[in-house]
């Protein structure tokens, strides 16, 4: 079961994540990742430390989160990889292209500074 939460933290938006992010559950997400775009949301922290699984379309809705904050000229950071999806990350070289924080309130202060 996949489940997310967009909360407000200190003028960030925050998506908490959690269970399996693949291909039968992103829906939802993009939906989201979607909204937040027609939104202009310009700071997004992604918490993923309940993320116990990620396949490539659960990998595609980050990405495309990432990029349309970028187009807008804003930042995206995710914290708390583990297990499974911080091999995944890793694997796909993501590690060195994107903002990964071990906790949420590292990916905070960097989105707030």
């Amino acid at each position: 079961m996949f489940q997310f939460e967009r909360t407000e933290r200190e003028g960030v938006t925050v998506l908490t994540l959690s269970g399996n992010l693949d291909a039968a559950t992103a829906g939802g997400l993009k939906q989201e990742v979607i909204a937040l775009s027609e939104l202009k949301t310009t700071r997004v922290a992604v918490e993923l430390s309940k993320i116990t699984l990620i396949d490539s379309t659960g990998v595609g809705v980050l990405i495309s989160l990432f990029k349309r904050t970028r187009a807008q000229g804003g930042q995206v950071h995710f914290a708390g990889l583990t297990g499974q999806p911080k091999e995944i990350f890793r694997l796909l070289r993501l590690d060195r292209s994107l903002d990964l924080h071990p906790t949420l309130d590292e990916a905070l202060t960097k989105l707030k500074g």
